[in-house]
């Protein structure tokens, strides 16, 4: 009986893992996509359409973008700074809802480090708008440099990977569950409210 209930804490050890990556890469590209939205409205943009369908990577259409170097930099900005907010606002004793933002935060800081460094050499997305409006390729190197390590340093803050591995008692049953559940929500009002 014991094996089987260790397996059963495995089970949903890895449950827990693989959601809430997902559920991270989901809430990392709206979050990213609320930047462009603000920057839009601020300097007196036009939203045509908000993209965030869970098979496509996230966009937001502006049109007319009288200032499209704010509006694209306040994607990953906002990508990297709202997630830190996020994680600050939870008091101590909420720990495993603090955890679990701490690892947001860490991996929207990586995710948009590594995306806006990456681009700077290949263009893609965002990144050949910041390129074509002026960004130097070393301001692009240097917010990646700035918060990839910065995101590796929250996540360190978790413990080591070693140790959750080792330890499935550590995930409750409730909050593998909880996580799971809202990133089938997330999944659903994806698929329902973004266009393609």
């Amino acid at each position: 009986m014991r094996p089987r209930l260790f397996n059963m804490k495995r089970f949903h050890q890895f449950l827990f893992a693989v959601s809430l990556v997902a559920l991270c890469w989901l809430a990392m590209m709206a979050v990213h996509e609320l930047g462009h939205v603000v920057g839009a409205l601020v300097t007196g943009g036009s939203i045509e359409r908000v993209v965030l369908y869970p098979l496509a990577i996230s966009r937001t259409d502006v049109s007319p973008n009288p200032h499209p170097a704010i509006v694209v930099w306040l994607g990953p900005i906002f990508g990297a700074i709202l997630p830190l907010a996020l994680f600050a606002a939870f008091p101590r004793r909420l720990t495993v809802l603090r955890n679990v933002s701490r690892f947001f935060a860490g991996f929207c800081l990586i995710a948009n480090g590594a995306y806006i460094a990456y681009g700077a050499v290949d263009g893609v997305g965002d990144c050949g708008e910041m390129l074509s409006n002026g960004t130097p390729q070393w301001v692009m190197f240097a917010f990646g440099a700035i918060t990839i390590p910065l995101g590796l340093s929250v996540w360190h803050s978790l413990g080591s990977l070693h140790q959750f591995i080792n330890n499935p008692p550590v995930i409750r049953q409730r909050t593998t569950y909880l996580v799971v559940s809202v990133l089938l929500l997330a999944v659903v009002l994806g698929f329902t409210l973004s266009p393609r």
